[in-house]
């Protein structure tokens, strides 16, 4: 079974909107897990403007399932990743002013300081995973980087999916065949949600672990978590 991690994200957008502490994301992050998923997901930017750094700390002292922090590798967020010691880290190149996640990694142009950055992670006992665009030779130059996962970009699968689904596919499946050949795992996430998921986790071949976070909470909206999240475990089943 592909694992549900549910990034918390949105959780602390609408905490910070009013100040205080309502939503309470440490509880959410615990009935989140309670419900069934198997991960909890968190993308802290330097401006803190959702998921703020000390929620990273406060959350790895009540996560059970598996923690995965997110978020362009500058020093401040290495040094966040590097104290916390969650169970993943995924490295994403984000523009400092980015709204949300818009490109992958050139694995090839910025080949030697994924490398150095991963290997730190790595000789911390943290696994690494790489944002990746569905290009196979981006998924080559991840292998070069020493990186354990990639994580598929998926936001061109979901514009397309409603088009043409078996096109928008495509070069994930590529992608993927690549991976599993070179040894890497595969993540996903971007834009997934409960009516596409079924379709991307059936065609893509040991697919690891989805990453949802604003889909699954504008859907839990009008009809609650725990059913949302038992829907999205049915479909990753």
């Amino acid at each position: 079974m592909t694992k549900l991690s549910v990034n918390v994200n949105k959780i602390a957008t609408l905490r910070n909107a009013r100040g205080g502490n309502v939503p309470d994301l440490i509880k959410v992050s615990q009935d989140i897990e309670r419900f069934g998923a198997q991960g909890i997901t968190i993308h802290p930017r330097p401006d803190q403007r959702h998921i703020r750094y000390q929620d990273a700390r406060d959350l790895k002292e009540v996560v059970s399932t598996e923690f995965n922090i997110e978020g362009n590798p500058i020093q401040k967020f290495i040094d966040l990743v590097l104290e916390v010691q969650p169970t993943q880290v995924t490295l994403v190149p984000d523009a400092v002013d980015a709204i949300t996640s818009n490109a992958g990694w050139d694995t090839i142009t910025h080949a030697s300081f994924l490398q150095e950055v991963i290997s730190e992670f790595k000789n911390n006992g943290i696994r690494t995973s790489i944002f990746v665009d569905p290009d196979t030779k981006m998924i080559e130059g991840a292998k070069i980087t020493g990186t354990d996962r990639i994580e598929l970009y998926t936001e061109s699968y979901a514009q397309g999916y409603s088009q043409n689904k078996e096109e928008a596919i495509k070069p994930y499946i590529e992608s993927a065949f690549m991976a599993n050949e070179l040894d890497l795992g595969i993540n996903a996430g971007h834009d997934l949600s409960l009516e596409n998921i079924a379709y991307f986790k059936n065609s893509i071949p040991e697919l690891l672990e989805v990453s949802i976070g604003h889909a699954l909470v504008a859907e839990a909206l009008y009809m609650g978590f725990e059913s949302v999240i038992n829907q999205y475990l049915e479909k990753l089943k």
